[in-house]
């Protein structure tokens, strides 16, 4: 039946009745909700407008968890709720929304949208030939809202004044059921917002929720949509992807539907290649999402950059090692060139801000030097900034089962021992075959001219 209002939709307003729920029959309750959240719902009803709270807060506290964000969506316009908060901050012009700012805590404000068939005009909205929303500011009323969103567990509208419960499209059922479904047609929807393949994916592993079949069906043919998004775009979503404590589950998946092929295509074809590293290059990737689940559920901290280097680092590991057979580079010229090839290929999908772009680069030309061990090299590596990052890397490189002759016991012996322990320790590895060092060959002087 919504598929058959969606149809309509764009054509005459057709009235969607919502579930009312009671407090007594749901699980939310206002004191779960943000105090800044609160603020911002009842400044807005005073005056005048509608506000609920909206999306994954809304999901993931009738779930039972404690949400970081809160969205809220209102009837008032951008403009409307930038008058209301001095904190707040018109953000977006494809979509645009209001931060409003509590310290460090930003409450996103969005008005209700309608369908983009409803547009006045481009400056409303518009799209590209292949049906991507270039912009999409048609506002409507809460019913169109609903209808708009993108699946039904986000679709949940909550008053926390009247502590009712708004559900427009079966959103509390597909919760009950554990079911991620899209409202509407799947593939016009993936077409508008390619991205939603991309949510579609992270909400699953995250919730543990499985797909819909309609839902699910589109992604693998609809995949290639993802290269008509903006790359520092999906950088914000690989993030998103990354780093929300379901990484592994989230890389599986992007396997499965071969979403990988279009966000890292150089890693896919590492990773679907019969070559001999096939599987040390799998298992690396998934431990250091492995280890990044756990560091992010212990509240540590994660970079970006470390995350890059072991999704790009099988592209690099097979580029370089191909240079170095066929080109007879050496292994500093060999890893230069692949990583810049791999690099270059990379900003063509998802963009890589400087910030995280050079200890990226580092991390991976520390595993050439780390081996080098004699004399004073191993303490002047000791305190290298990337040192720790790049020891993290290579007990990943040797937990996927690269052969690197103990180095990273090595390593992690070295930096416990005392100095009288660290002495002999480089003692030993300059006696080995490995410490030596080749003499260098001495300048040919050029004659004096007579």
């Amino acid at each position: 039946m919504l598929n058959r209002l969606l149809k309509l939709f764009g054509t005459r307003k057709v009235e969607v009745i919502p579930q009312v729920i009671p407090a007594e029959d749901h699980a939310i309750s206002r004191h779960q909700v943000s105090h800044s959240a609160l603020k911002v719902i009842d400044r807005l009803q005073k005056a005048g407008f509608l506000a609920y709270l909206v999306g994954g807060g809304v999901r993931d506290t009738m779930l039972g968890g404690q949400p970081k964000d809160f969205d809220v969506a209102t009837n008032a316009t951008p403009e409307e709720v930038v008058s209301l908060f001095r904190n707040g901050r018109l953000i977006g012009r494809r979509f645009q929304i209001v931060h409003v700012r509590f310290g460090r805590e930003i409450i996103e404000v969005t008005t209700f949208r309608d369908h983009h068939n409803a547009a006045r005009g481009s400056h409303q909205a518009s799209q590209s030939e292949q049906g991507l929303l270039l912009r999409d500011n048609v506002y409507g009323d809460i019913e169109s809202d609903a209808i708009r969103r993108d699946f039904t567990v986000n679709a949940l509208y909550y008053d926390p004044n009247s502590e009712e419960l708004y559900d427009f499209v079966q959103g509390v059922a597909d919760l009950e059921n554990r079911v991620l479904r899209i409202i509407g047609n799947a593939s016009n929807r993936y077409k508008e917002d390619p991205v939603r393949m991309l949510r579609a994916v992270r909400f699953s592993a995250k919730l543990g929720f499985d797909l819909a079949p309609k839902t699910e069906a589109p992604l693998r043919g609809m995949a290639e949509l993802l290269t008509h998004v903006p790359p520092a775009r999906l950088f914000e979503e690989v993030l998103k992807l990354f780093m929300n404590g379901s990484a592994t589950a989230t890389f599986g998946l992007l396997q499965e539907y071969k979403l990988l092929d279009y966000l890292f295509p150089g890693t896919a074809r590492a990773l679907n290649s019969k070559s001999e590293s096939n599987d040390i290059d799998q298992q690396l990737i998934e431990q250091a999402f492995i280890n990044t689940d756990t560091r992010i559920r212990q509240g540590k901290r994660v970079t970006p950059a470390f995350l890059y280097a072991a999704l790009l680092w099988p592209q690099v590991r097979a580029t370089m090692a191909t240079l170095t057979e066929k080109q007879n580079l050496r292994p500093q010229e060999a890893l230069q060139q692949a990583a810049q090839n791999a690099v270059s290929e990379q900003l063509g999908h998802t963009s890589i801000p400087k910030r995280f772009l050079i200890p990226m680069r580092e991390i991976w030309f520390l595993q050439l030097h780390l081996p080098r061990r004699e004399g004073r090299r191993a303490y002047a590596l000791l305190e290298h900034p990337r040192f720790r990052a790049a020891y993290d890397f290579l007990l990943l490189r040797e937990e996927a089962g690269e052969s690197m002759q103990g180095l990273g016991m090595w390593w992690t012996r070295f930096q416990s021992a005392d100095e009288a322990e660290r002495e002999s320790m480089v003692k030993s590895v300059g006696d080995g075959a490995g410490g030596r060092r080749s003499r260098r060959r001495p300048r040919r002087s050029k004659p004096r001219p007579e």
